[in-house]
């Protein structure tokens, strides 16, 4: 990516975004934005791992999950088109527990060195 401005760009190619472009994005676009995602999971990791083991104790450490299912939500809200059938599963709140751990969890698992190769196949696959 040659700058931050053509990665502010190329966002707008999610057809989910309030403020969606038809554009074809390039296989090398799509590639720099797997490794920027694969980065800011190595970087976030301690973040992830801390949330996901909230969720598996909710009793002892709700604020740190609750707190975290809230901002996505209000993410979600402000950026996304909410009147998409596919957002509208992110904002309810008994489903989208299930999407966020899946999210988080493959998140963590593309830390590794090969993690460019994992959360590509995912995408793929998706």
């Amino acid at each position: 990516m040659p700058n931050k401005v053509t990665i502010w760009k190329l966002r707008n190619n999610n057809p989910l975004r309030k403020s969606y472009v038809k554009n074809s994005i390039k296989l090398d676009e799509f590639d720099a934005l797997i490794k920027i995602t694969v980065e800011m999971s190595r970087y976030l990791y301690p973040y992830i791992r801390e949330i996901l083991k909230s969720k598996e104790d909710l009793e002892e450490n709700s604020v740190i999950w609750n707190d975290f299912n809230k901002r996505f939500i209000e993410l979600i809200t402000e950026r996304l088109n909410i009147n998409s059938i596919r957002v509208k599963k992110f904002l309810n709140k008994t489903g989208n527990n299930e999407i966020l751990v899946n999210y988080l969890l493959t998140l963590s698992f593309c830390i590794s060195d090969k993690g460019h190769q994992k959360l590509k196949n995912i995408l793929f696959n998706f």
